[in-house]
């Protein structure tokens, strides 16, 4: 009973959580759109960009696009992504456009450059803290995950298919000025989406095979206070294979820390061997934590 009980409480809270990511999501890229975009008839990529552009083509109004050009793109999220990812995906295209049609924002600036930049910032904002929440509100990445998972081509040679599509037909009937400053929308929605998306700090996997695994291990819990798990493995090295027992560290620290740990790195072993790579994001441990010592 206590165990159902917490997982129910669990559930409640992350829910809450989504439900405000989604909330912020959605006021944010409707200020985007309204605050910069719309008034100015630039747009953006995506199914975004598809919505502004037929919005500033045919005068339909942008509430209704965005549910009717994201239609198709739920149900590619229903049967990609599962019925949940569907649900809040559709209930957040629908706040949007409620937002939209029905919510003033002021135009803030005429000023074209910083209408792309900033318009593309508060969209990107908006669309990464969907995501955060579990939801979107630009479908064009489950249309490229759809069309991956199908035809076996990159999601972003997909998306940056649809987007040439979309940038060609606006230089044609709107103009290549507005073509070419919806590409700096573009560019600034999908960085800041990314930086959302993905947090603030980069961080790296480091692996470090040492002869002094053990010193390794303490260097990284009390000098750089990070966690680190340790692999049971096998040194293969020589011309006839000859293998050893060793232990594998592995730890995750942020970039800013890279160049600490290669100089304690450096005191311990100076030939240890040490594999670097970039991972997106992290859960639990001690990786949020700030280090022990300055």
């Amino acid at each position: 009973m206590g165990k159902e009980h917490d997982k129910q409480a669990i559930d409640i809270k992350h829910g809450i959580k989504d439900l405000l990511l989604i909330t912020i999501g959605i006021f944010s890229a409707a200020f985007g759109l309204k605050g910069f975009l719309l008034t100015n008839h630039f747009i953006d990529g995506g199914a975004t960009g598809i919505s502004l552009l037929v919005s500033a083509i045919t005068q339909v109004p942008l509430y209704i696009l965005i549910i009717v050009v994201n239609i198709p793109f739920i149900i590619m999220g229903y049967k990609t992504l599962g019925r949940v990812f569907a649900l809040k995906t559709s209930l957040a295209i629908a706040g949007l456009a409620i937002v939209v049609g029905l919510v003033e924002f002021p135009n803030i600036t005429d000023d074209n450059l910083l209408v792309a930049i900033f318009g593309g910032f508060f969209l990107g904002a908006g669309i990464g803290m969907a995501v955060r929440g579990g939801a979107v509100i630009d479908g064009t990445e489950v249309l490229a995950i759809f069309l991956s998972r199908k035809f076996g081509t990159t999601m972003g040679d997909i998306v940056m298919g649809i987007n040439i599509i979309i940038f060609s037909t606006a230089a044609y009937f709107l103009s290549l000025e507005i073509a070419m400053y919806s590409m700096i929308t573009y560019l600034s929605a999908s960085k800041t989406l990314d930086f959302i998306v993905e947090g603030i700090e980069e961080y790296i996997g480091v692996t470090i095979i040492s002869n002094k695994s053990e010193d390794m291990r303490l260097m990284i819990i009390e000098t750089i206070g990070r966690g680190v798990t340790v692999y049971r493995g096998k040194r293969g090295f020589g011309k006839r294979g000859e293998t050893a027992d060793v232990d594998i560290i592995f730890t995750v620290i942020t970039r800013l820390e890279i160049n600490k740990l290669n100089t304690e790195i450096e005191k311990i072993e100076p030939e240890a061997f040490v594999v670097m790579h970039s991972i997106k994001d992290t859960k639990g441990g001690m990786i949020k934590k700030r280090p022990l010592h300055a």
